[in-house]
């Protein structure tokens, strides 16, 4: 292939990455891999609840950014249940802490700590799978057979698939309820009885056209040498001055958090009493670090929609009268 036409399939490749996943899904796979695992890693082992709230919202604001706010309504449909169940479910079942507030009907207390903990749980589950989202949208199956597809071969088979899964799984649920409710085998009619036969013909469906999807996958791969030492792959990505600007970035802002978790600076612990570290300027500090590491792709798209409306501004300017 020309330099010339391998420069044009770049620039192909980050066009279709900004259709499907915003101006970071153009950056370099390595770089949005190190990013999802800091803030993911961070939101689950940083307990400071300032920490949890900036992850929160930096993730429900870049899942609004990625899918729009009706889907992320629809998020929340399934989101805010499971979290109000985390947040009563603790205080119910765990009695920890040092200040009680009232007596369950069982007799074990309710303590305050619980409660607190309870909530920190039900903003965690809430943060963790908004990221995830966002790491469904941005790390495709091509950039993780890129990434680990030299190093771990089989486990970069998996997790192509498994990111692959669910949106296919979605898709053939719709086509094989349309066709039993054109036969007349609607899980939205008749009796209950019918209606459970009705959805267990398009789970029974749904499970055999999945296994069998994965085995042609398998054998492709297989039969394509996938795997095997000396196989050469072909990359569209290219690690440029825009990346290393980037990785340096999530390096200092990475490393920052964690020394200043490992110095004790983010700590906070909620039992046997609710008790934290001393805030002081160094904590303002990382919490800034923290907000600016969680923020980055937020940064990066209004950057490249400020630069999209005022080249428009221009272009109108220039082509007035």
């Amino acid at each position: 292939m020309r330099p010339g036409q391998r420069h044009r399939r770049r620039r192909r490749n980050r066009a279709e990455a900004v259709l499907n996943g915003g101006t970071f899904a153009g950056y370099h796979p390595a770089v949005n891999l190190l990013y999802f695992v800091l803030v993911i890693g961070c939101a689950m082992a940083l307990t400071h609840p300032v920490c949890l709230a900036v992850s929160c919202v930096c993730a429900l604001a870049y899942s609004v950014m990625l899918t729009g706010r009706s889907a992320l309504r629809i998020q929340l449909r399934f989101l805010l249940p499971l979290a109000l169940a985390a947040a009563l479910f603790n205080p119910a079942f765990s009695h920890q802490g040092r200040t009680i507030l009232a007596y369950l009907p069982d007799g074990n207390p309710l303590t305050l700590e619980s409660v607190w903990y309870g909530l920190f749980s039900a903003g965690l589950l809430v943060t963790v799978l908004s990221w995830f989202r966002g790491v469904h949208a941005v790390m495709t199956s091509d950039k993780l057979v890129y990434l680990f597809g030299r190093v771990v071969p089989a486990l970069s088979l998996l997790l192509s698939m498994a990111l692959r899964f669910v949106p296919r799984f979605t898709a053939q649920l719709r086509v094989i309820a349309e066709a039993q409710r054109c036969i007349g085998r609607d899980v939205r009619s008749g009796g209950p009885i019918r209606r459970a036969k009705s959805g267990v013909r398009i789970l029974s469906a749904l499970v055999t056209w999945a296994l069998e999807n994965a085995i042609d996958t398998a054998d492709s791969m297989k039969s394509r040498g996938y795997g095997l030492p000396g196989r050469t792959a072909f990359a569209i990505y290219r690690f440029d001055r825009r990346d290393k600007r980037a990785l340096a970035f999530l390096l200092l802002c990475g490393g920052g958090v964690i020394a200043g978790a490992a110095w004790g600076k983010l700590r906070f612990v909620y039992y046997p009493i609710i008790s934290g570290a001393a805030p002081d300027a160094w904590q303002i500090l990382l919490f800034v670090v923290y907000l600016a590491l969680c923020g980055l792709p937020l940064w990066i798209e209004g950057r490249e929609a400020w630069r999209w409306n005022r080249s428009l501004m221009a272009k109108a300017s220039f082509s007035a009268p």
